[in-house]
């Protein structure tokens, strides 16, 4: 849902600002496209995080999953909140690799943000990754398999 920074809670405009205020840790030499992102764990706290650009394209990391790998590191696994900032006026969504990343630990609020103006996207992991492959598609597969298994078993007595 598109609004404005205002619209949000005192909380969730901090955290707008968190994450633009890690956008200056980034390290972005090749594009100059600096991300910034917060990360809210599910006991409150809250972990930064910045894009890291390599020479070697494919290592770059991005502000989402430096938030998130530092967490995972800390020993967190559930998330209430993700808001991620960039310089654009129009808040830009998180890639693809990321998105994927990120719903591998549930549905949560993520707030998009600008360093430049007040606009604000409001969706959640599961509005920037409809019909996500996630662990539970795992659990389903191995499911259905034990249940064809089984038929198939049933079928040959």
């Amino acid at each position: 849902m598109a609004t404005t920074k205002a619209n949000l809670t005192q909380f969730e405009q901090e955290l707008v600002d968190k994450a633009v205020g890690a956008m200056e840790k980034a390290y972005c030499k090749y594009s100059g496209f600096k991300v910034g992102a917060a990360l809210v764990c599910e006991d409150g706290e809250i972990i930064i995080g910045a894009n890291h650009e390599n020479a070697s394209y494919g290592a770059t990391i991005c502000a989402e999953r430096s938030a998130m790998v530092t967490a995972l590191t800390k020993g967190h696994r559930k998330f209430k909140l993700l808001a991620v900032a960039t310089e654009l006026e129009a808040p830009c969504s998180p890639c693809g690799i990321c998105r994927q990343y990120l719903i591998e630990f549930g549905d949560y609020k993520v707030i998009l943000g600008s360093s430049t103006s007040d606009q604000i996207i409001e969706t959640t992991t599961y509005g920037l990754l409809p019909y996500a492959f996630t662990p539970k598609s795992l659990d389903d597969h191995e499911k259905e398999a034990e249940e064809r298994n089984h038929q198939e078993g049933e079928k040959k007595h």
